[in-house]
């Protein structure tokens, strides 16, 4: 019987081909340990198992399966620096702090390659992106951030691409042009899930499914977390929700949104497809983006369609193959097999939201479409900081990260609005 999650809609590509899944169980009784985490997604094991491996007790508790979220459910794109751009971070903060977060999220992303290799974890890994000018007004930013990103930020991986070259590695002539970045790639999200949760256990990490946190307090330098069958007693704690944390914690809700992103997948295209014949992955200059990619087994599983407000589209696979077909019309009447969605975690500035919340409570969360590598890396950083090195989770706690205006009942519609407002400017 197919897996449906509980929080997330439709039935993914990605359960259908991440083989074995394995189930943990729930936390039934008291347990006292130095770290508690609450989320089963990419920041939360990955913290879970750089403690286990330096020799910190801790346990995690998920409130449905790990992956259930968008790390089980992404466009596996990995990108490259964070996700407000590297000439944008060099106007508000200047060079020396702009590179030195793009050196680290370069980092995260060697490092998120390194440990499947070192873990035989199989990620499906296949390099290279596009990223492609949907306006011809637009090309003139694309020449001088290909120029940016080797001459000042030292990265030499990516090219400005014309109309004629963008159209041949596209196989349509849809974009006007664009960049190609070959220093990244793109993988599938739910295997680096499983595998990392089987490192994190094999490392000595508890890991509880189907356990919900029900409170978070802290008192005497001890941090409590409550569930609806036992009560957790740690030194810290790392909120690992992103957009799923609902009222959980509110500084973490009003500074982290959730918009419902979707993606379809078809049959496989065959080897003599003219999509995407190098095999990489496309993202495009729209506000509401479209991303999408060929699986190694020639599927084209493609994102685009988002939502702003709380619900379960039906039609997902119709909106889908709209979208496909306005790049590709050959495919008007592909078959798709999947169509499903998760909700991304944003936030105003599009940067990571990373706040100690209460006393030793971090929440982390908020990679606001650029989460698959930063995620993982986040994680890892937090691993470090209990190990009494903050130095590089510190760059990303300092980063100034306004709340949603409008407070808990009008910061929604807000945001409806500001969003579809910036959708309509796609058109145009």
């Amino acid at each position: 019987m197919k897996y449906q999650s509980p929080i997330s809609p439709g039935y993914s590509w990605y359960e259908d081909t991440a083989g074995t899944r394995p189930d943990y169980p729930a936390l039934d009784g008291d347990l006292t340990t130095d770290v508690v985490i609450v989320g089963g997604g990419f920041t939360g094991l990955s913290a879970a198992t750089h403690l286990a491996k330096a020799g910190t007790s801790v346990a995690l508790i998920e409130a449905h399966r790990i992956g259930d979220g968008a790390s089980g459910r992404n466009g596996g794109q990995l990108g490259t620096g964070q996700r407000a751009g590297a000439e944008e971070l060099e106007k508000e903060f200047g060079f020396a702090r702009a590179k030195a977060l793009f050196d680290v999220a370069e980092e995260a992303k060697a490092h998120l390659l390194e440990f499947a290799a070192a873990n035989k974890i199989e990620i499906d890994f296949r390099p290279g992106h596009l990223n492609v000018c949907h306006r011809a007004r637009d090309l003139p930013e694309y020449v001088e951030h290909a120029e940016a990103m080797t001459t000042r930020f030292n990265y030499p991986d990516i090219a400005y691409m014309d109309a004629a070259e963008t159209h041949e590695r596209m196989g349509s002539d849809h974009y006007y042009g664009g960049v190609r970045d070959t220093g990244t790639g793109h993988i599938h999200p739910l295997k680096l899930v499983i595998g990392t949760a089987r490192v994190a256990a094999e490392s000595g990490a508890k890991i509880f499914e189907n356990t919900r946190s029900t409170g978070i307090s802290t008192n005497g330098g001890k941090v409590t977390v409550t569930t609806p069958k036992g009560t957790i007693s740690a030194k810290k704690c790392l909120i690992a929700v992103n957009s799923y944390g609902g009222d959980l914690e509110p500084q973490t809700a009003s500074h982290v949104m959730p918009i419902g992103s979707f993606i379809g997948a078809t049959v496989p295209l065959g080897d003599d497809s003219p999509v995407l014949p190098g095999g990489e992955s496309v993202s495009d200059s729209r506000f509401v983006v479209r991303y999408f990619r060929r699986a190694k087994t020639g599927e084209l599983l493609f994102g685009g369609r988002e939502i702003y407000a709380p619900g379960d589209p039906r039609d997902i696979h119709i909106h889908i193959r709209r979208q496909i077909a306005e790049i590709y019309p050959a495919l008007k009447d592909v078959e798709i097999t999947h169509a499903w969605g998760g909700y991304v975690g944003i936030t105003l500035p599009r940067k990571p939201f990373v706040r100690e919340v209460m006393p030793g409570v971090i929440s982390a969360g908020g990679y606001s479409g650029h989460g698959v590598m930063l995620s993982n890396f986040m994680g890892k950083l937090y691993a470090e900081s209990v190990s009494g090195n903050r130095d590089r989770l510190k760059l990303f706690e300092e980063l100034k990260i306004p709340p949603f205006p409008g407070g808990r009942r009008l910061r929604a519609p807000l945001l409806f609005l500001a969003l579809n407002w910036y959708a309509l400017r796609d058109r145009f």
